[in-house]
């Protein structure tokens, strides 16, 4: 049953840690860190992606900041409560990692596999130079009934296909970890920047299940 479920959603990535190790939580005398990790793109620009890793894969104590990383794990979300709502936090949770060279062409740099079912009907639009765009959100299983809940959003061909799925399809995803900065308001005259996560699609596939 767990191997099947890891099976439904798989990342890779490598970076370069941009943070040092904040505590995140306990489970089963188990402590559990953050960081973040600087993935570049094809275009030169790069991605700050979380990553949450166990006390037992990794030294949480050291200083590891600009060293290279290569995580492999799942997409993780879980909701926190903020004021008056809840936000949905991402994060790569890793079940291995190895320290690497900068350049090593033959690792994935950012990767992930999704198999999950849309649980919001798709919002389709186009920018004002006419690039079509596609939200979605996929649910995905965990063991012991739990699920992660993970933004995607789809480009041109992928956009106008997946704009027709329906609440409840089963959909495979390919693609990778974007973060994207935007303003929020949070109040009459201020605004707050902050990052938002999403994974960017390459391909996907509608199951007849």
């Amino acid at each position: 049953m767990a191997d099947k479920i890891i099976e439904n959603n798989q990342v890779s990535i490598m970076g370069k840690i941009a943070a040092g190790f904040a505590f995140s939580h306990q489970a089963f005398g188990e402590g559990f860190y953050t960081t973040e990790l600087m993935v570049r793109r094809l275009s030169e620009s790069q991605d700050r992606i979380p990553v949450m890793v166990s006390e037992r894969l990794i030294d949480v104590s050291q200083d590891y900041v600009g060293e290279y990383l290569e995580v492999h794990g799942q997409y993780r979300s879980y909701n926190r409560h903020e004021e008056k709502h809840n936000r949905l936090v991402l994060s790569v949770f890793a079940r291995e990692v190895r320290f690497v060279e900068e350049e090593n062409e033959n690792i994935p740099v950012n990767q992930i596999f999704l198999d999950g079912y849309i649980c919001k009907p798709p919002v389709y639009r186009k920018t004002p130079l006419g690039r079509e765009i596609a939200d979605l959100l996929l649910a995905v299983n965990r063991p012991y009934g739990k699920s992660d809940y993970i933004p995607c959003i789809c480009w041109g061909r992928n956009a106008r296909y997946a704009s027709a799925f329906s609440v409840g399809g089963h959909v495979l995803i390919w693609g990778r970890i974007q973060s994207r900065e935007y303003m929020k308001r949070i109040g009459e005259n201020e605004t707050e920047k902050r990052v938002a996560y999403e994974v960017s699609v390459s391909k996907l596939e509608y199951m007849d299940s």
